[in-house]
């Protein structure tokens, strides 16, 4: 009950008596009831989100500041508890400048008395001092008895208003929906002076540390405020329009006394809204701040030190109340209710936004822990959010711009804090992981329902000469820049021992602090064999960091290296194509692929199956930005007689779109012998940055590590086997 009484009497507020006769008046019936509806689109599925994040763990104190900081972390807490805090501390000043238009009557008189001009900050400033000092001495307790007194005083005021006649001269015959006052204010500037009516629903979430159950109340208590004043708001917006002229709507902001059965009921009843309103933001803003305060996530040590104390049993904020008193006090010193109404809104929209917008993120995350018993819908949720950024930006774009910018900036200087943590990235993680895990599925699925043509390098390495050199996890990254999928495990011979996982995981931070540092968005990982062969036996046949099977198995060794290193690749190979996997083994020495502007790609006799990946994969380097400037050149060496059959190839190729040539690139040699060939390349790639060669499976059984020894001349190798047939285009 308390949670319900905080929201409806905080709904059926200021706003409600003050400026909804004033939103009929000048944007007639249709479109208020327009702004009940939007803003409803924002309040119902906010207060959906509240009810399901609260029941899904113990909400302490701090209302809505706790749910948002327990969900998306301290850093972006702090923040949207900051920008909370701020409109509650606002909404204090504004319903006690609200409270003041109440003596708006009684004006003359007082005029008359003392000859002095009235000012509602007479009444504004010593109402509020006297509201703090209640609720500072004697607590949360006495405002909630408070609530049921005004409550009670909200609803007579309100029957008597709905039980009234129209104002004298009005008849129903000159009713029109669409009948709005000369010179009408523009639609989402009477939204942005109107939407803190439905703000009230989160005004018992504030609460949640003084109550019995919370994770039961703050669900009913807000969603039954949420309806019950959706459904009022409906009410009064219909009653006002078949009750008075648009002008004197607009005019005359106490116009529901001139339609109330007995009209001094309505400036108490504002008295009573406004103040169980003020009294609703001043018990939650201190208890947001206390929240924050003990979280550390103020900015200042000092301040978070001095607001986290309380007193007495119920931890009194009492050092938080005077603070948000003080703030409140200079804010109603400004004393103008539709530029305080405005700023209110902006804070709000920002808060209630995070609100949704977490909601939709824990339905996509999926997370196990996350099991609230009352749920709302991830389309409600995002919808919500989606709701509140269109509104601020309808309502005063710049204003917009300078709340978000604010809370960015903000969130920046938080998270550089000792402490601090970028939170945003750590709950996007288990989005992503969802997100990943759906799309490995369905691609899984449509590989299996659907035949597809179209080639894409997923590429595994197994190596265990990782860190003297950069160069194999370098063509790995270019290889797989856009197009592909590439997977680095650092090979750690041995058995799987607790002592060998250790040492694994170790090496894995090592290599993905060194990735960083390289710039490098692979895979890593560490895989823990007795030997090479298990190794491969092991990786080749799980799916590939896509989530797909691995098609390409990389291989590496430097011209330093001893030879024992191409014996081990050769093994490889072989072990690699019995599961028919695409072989690159590259050869790299100390030119560290040069200026990377000339790549040579050498088609010979023996590469009638290679000849499209090899092409292929030169243009996917070109890709790369640190190939950009580079160019492809396809040198054709053939016997005699065979040259101009596969020049006709090669033009047909070129002409149909399917090999992405110019004929410039193409250079054709007749080659009648083994020794003519390799007298050949080294003269005309020399200065290669990079030369892709052919091999045979028949050649590497026959000559094994030669193959890969062929050209010592030359640069950096790239040896390739196809073993899957590959189109191009």
């Amino acid at each position: 009950m308390p949670v319900f009484l905080a929201s409806i009497s905080t709904i059926l507020g200021a706003v409600m008596f003050l400026r909804f006769g004033y939103a009929v008046g000048s944007v007639g019936l249709l479109s208020a009831l327009a702004i009940i509806v939007l803003g409803h689109l924002v309040t119902i599925p906010t207060a959906l989100a509240i009810a399901e994040i609260s029941t899904n763990r113990r909400v302490e104190g701090g209302g809505e500041y706790f749910i948002i900081s327990r969900s998306f972390g301290t850093t972006v807490g702090s923040v949207i508890g900051i920008s909370l805090f701020l409109s509650q501390a606002i909404s204090v000043a504004f319903y006690m400048i609200a409270f003041a238009e109440a003596f708006g009557p009684l004006a003359p008189w007082f005029e008359a008395q003392t000859g002095l001009a009235f000012d509602p900050r007479m009444v504004s400033l010593p109402a509020a001092v006297v509201l703090l000092a209640v609720v500072y001495f004697r607590g949360a307790a006495s405002g909630v008895a408070v609530l049921y007194v005004v409550v009670t005083t909200l609803m007579i005021s309100l029957g008597f208003f709905f039980a009234g006649s129209p104002v004298e001269g009005w008849t129903p015959e000159m009713w029109s929906p669409r009948a709005t006052a000369e010179s009408p204010e523009a639609f989402w500037i009477v939204f942005a002076i109107c939407f803190p009516a439905f703000t009230g629903m989160t005004a018992g979430v504030g609460l949640s540390g003084d109550l019995k159950n919370p994770r039961l109340s703050i669900p009913r208590g807000t969603l039954a405020g949420t309806f019950v004043g959706m459904f009022a708001y409906v009410a009064i917006v219909v009653k006002l329009s078949l009750s008075a002229p648009p002008e004197l709507l607009a005019s005359d902001q106490l116009v529901m006394a001139q339609i109330a059965l007995w009209g001094p009921i309505i400036p108490i009843g504002l008295g009573a809204a406004t103040l169980s309103s003020a009294i609703g933001s001043i018990l939650v803003a201190p208890r947001t701040l206390q929240a924050l305060a003990a979280d550390q996530a103020l900015p200042f040590d000092a301040a978070n030190q001095r607001f986290s104390s309380g007193t007495g049993p119920s931890h009194e904020p009492r050092a938080a109340t005077l603070a948000t008193g003080l703030f409140a006090l200079v804010i109603v010193s400004v004393g103008d209710v539709n530029i305080v109404a405005r700023l209110i809104s902006m804070f709000f929209m920002v808060t209630y936004g995070a609100l949704c917008l977490i909601s939709f993120l824990e339905h996509f995350a999926a997370r196990p822990s996350y099991r609230p018993s009352f749920r709302s819908r991830w389309w409600v949720s995002l919808f919500g959010a989606a709701m509140c950024l269109f509104m601020m930006f309808e309502m005063d774009p710049l204003f917009a711009l300078l709340a978000l910018g604010f809370i960015t900036w903000l969130y920046v200087w938080m998270s550089r804090r000792p402490g601090g943590r970028n939170d945003l990235a750590a709950r996007f993680e288990g989005v992503l992981t969802q997100l990943t895990r759906t799309l490995h599925i369905e691609i899984q699925r449509r590989r299996d329902r659907f035949a597809v043509n179209e080639w894409r390098p997923s590429i595994i390495m197994v190596n265990g000469r990782t860190f003297d050199r950069r160069s194999p996890v370098q063509i790995l990254e270019w290889l797989t820049h856009r197009q592909g999928f590439g997977t680095y495990l650092h090979f750690l011979p041995g058995h799987l021992t607790e002592e060998a996982y250790r040492e694994s995981q170790a090496t894995k931070r090592r290599l993905v602090e060194w990735a960083d540092q390289m710039g490098s968005n692979r895979y890593v990982d560490t895989i823990v064999s007795p030997s090479m062969t298990s190794a491969l036996a092991q990786s080749l046949q799980v799916p590939g960091v896509s989530g797909l099977g691995n098609n390409t198995t990389l291989f590496e060794f430097s011209i330093h290296d001893g030879e024992a290193a191409p014996d081990e690749i050769v093994s490889g190979c072989h072990f690699a194509a019995s599961a028919n996997m695409n072989l690159m083994v590259l050869r790299h020495g100390d030119r560290h692929f040069g200026e990377r502007r000339l790549i040579h790609v050498w088609l010979t006799w023996n590469d009638h199956d290679n000849a499209n990946l090899m092409v292929l994969l030169s243009y996917i380097l070109l890709g790369h930005p640190a190939w950009k400037d580079a160019e492809v050149e396809v040198l054709v060496a053939m016997p005699q007689g065979e040259v101009d059959q596969r020049k006709q190839e090669f033009d047909q190729l070129i002409a149909e779109g399917r090999l992405p040539l110019r004929e410039q690139a193409l250079h054709y040699f007749e080659v009648n012998d083994l020794a003519s060939f390799r007298a050949l390349v080294p003269d005309r790639s020399r200065d290669a940055d990079l030369t892709i060669v052919g091999f045979d499976l028949a050649g590497l059984d026959e000559r094994g590590r030669d193959v890969l020894l062929n050209h010592a001349d030359l640069g950096d190798v790239l040896f390739v086997n196809a073993t899957q047939r590959i189109e191009i285009g």
